[in-house]
């Protein structure tokens, strides 16, 4: 058995490494190292659209991030007081739309916002006052794939967060409420000092997810273009070094942030 193990790792890691390792190659080829050299992280670096995209997915991440950590929090202590058929409802609802594949959700979230938006913007365009000019026409773009990013990971954060709401000492918030502390300054005070690791964790585990997703981006991206989707489309006219050490960078972002999270999650107050 442990030799099967070493071998799927292998076949996991091996093909990472080899990008990693082609990231540092002096030539111009991928696949003919010619020596170390860090130079394709500096092209990397200054290529404006590299920059342009990174920045249109960092923006995208961080507001996600924030988003679905705020709407987990309030689902999970919610559902944390919900009882019998409801909460076995919600509970359902929420796992099913962590094992949906992204596939579909991405093309849901297309149809749907196609949808709206041909019901949203004759209705702007009818209501939109003369003397202001041309009515403003809502499109696909940073919205969209924020919006739909936050959707996708609100529900991973409703679980990670009411798995810390469940390990924390609700005995404090029985001694608050004794002590004729108001519900809000409970939560302020007790509450979410106890399930602030969990909190944070899934927004750093949702911002890794947000800013790594090419599939529901692609779908729902209008004419803004990630990072994910600037690294489709440049490896389909072949993969360079600076593909490589673009794809290398990604990867140290997301390994920072998912051990953080993992130290956040282990972490006890």
């Amino acid at each position: 058995m442990r030799f099967y193990a070493v071998l799927v790792y292998l076949f996991l890691y091996v093909p990472i490494g080899i990008i990693v390792l082609f990231s540092f190659n002096a030539g111009r080829h991928a696949s003919e190292f010619q020596g170390f050299s860090t130079k394709w992280f500096g092209i990397a670096l200054s290529n404006p659209f590299v920059m342009e995209a990174l920045k249109t997915s960092l923006i995208i991440s961080g507001i996600t991030a924030v988003l679905s950590s705020i709407m987990g929090t309030m689902a999970a202590l919610g559902l944390q007081n919900a009882r019998g058929m409801p909460r076995m409802i919600f509970d359902s609802l929420i796992y099913i739309a962590i094992m949906i594949p992204g596939i579909v959700f991405g093309i849901a979230t297309l149809v749907a916002l196609a949808t709206a938006l041909d019901f949203i913007n004759p209705l702007i365009k009818t209501l939109w006052p003369v003397f202001l000019g041309e009515a403003p026409r809502l499109r696909l773009g940073l919205i969209s794939i924020t919006g739909a990013h936050t959707l996708w990971t609100t529900a991973l954060a409703t679980v990670i967060i009411r798995a810390r709401i469940q390990g924390m000492d609700r005995s404090l918030i029985e001694a608050s409420l004794d002590l004729y502390a108001t519900p809000w300054r409970t939560f302020y005070q007790v509450t979410l000092p106890q399930i602030f690791p969990g909190i944070l964790a899934a927004a750093l585990l949702n911002f890794t997810l947000s800013f790594d997703d090419f599939i529901i981006a692609f779908f729902v991206a209008g004419g803004r273009t990630t990072l994910p989707i600037y690294v489709f489309s440049s490896i389909r006219r072949g993969v360079t070094p600076e593909i490589n050490a673009i794809a290398t960078m990604m990867l140290i972002i997301s390994l920072t942030l998912l051990f953080t999270t993992q130290w956040l999650l282990r972490k006890k107050r």
